[in-house]
């Protein structure tokens, strides 16, 4: 009798995963990572930032704000950056739950005022708010998805980054 193991659950590699788990286990060092990217000015309000080694992701402003709108701005990537990191979290605690996920859609809008950025007014120049709806398509129960809502919510690495002060230091080089 041969007995068949899935290997992948929401098109995540559950060894690749459950590999780095271990591996974490082992050596709680190997837990901390640094990210970078090198952003290039293009000229007015458009820049393209340059992550490891794929192509750059270009940003630019909206007509309304000046720019060419070629590009999302850096406030809009902030929101998909945190749109990302939340469906990374769903599909990877899902897998680890069991949870077959059908269709995940995160739409996410944040309320900004404009007049510290301009120069009108000191003070937040940052979103006040931002509110992520979450619609998710699943085979769970209404309890499997308020803890698997729990979990990701508790556990996303932009999120955190966005509700608690983080150090940020500015360096002209």
């Amino acid at each position: 009798m041969t007995i068949e193991t899935r290997s992948t659950l929401n098109a995540v590699d559950l060894e690749a995963v459950g590999g780095l788990v271990e591996a974490i286990r082992q050596d709680p060092g190997k837990a901390r990572t640094t990210w970078g990217a090198h952003v290039t000015w293009n000229g007015a309000f458009s820049s393209a930032a340059r992550v490891r080694s794929f192509a750059a992701i270009p940003s630019d402003e909206p007509r309304t704000l000046g720019g060419g709108d070629t590009a999302p701005n850096p406030v809009e990537q902030l929101l998909g950056a945190l749109g990302n990191c939340l469906a990374v979290g769903y599909a990877a605690n899902a897998t680890l739950a069991g949870i077959e996920l059908r269709d995940l859609r995160i739409d996410l809008k944040g309320d900004l005022d404009l007049h510290v950025f301009l120069g009108l007014a000191e003070g937040h120049a940052g979103f006040e708010t931002i509110v992520a709806t979450v619609r998710v398509d699943a085979d769970a129960t209404p309890e499997q998805l308020a803890d698997l809502h729990a979990r990701v919510a508790a556990s996303s690495p932009v999120g955190h980054t966005l509700r608690n002060a983080v150090p940020l230091e500015i360096v002209a080089g």
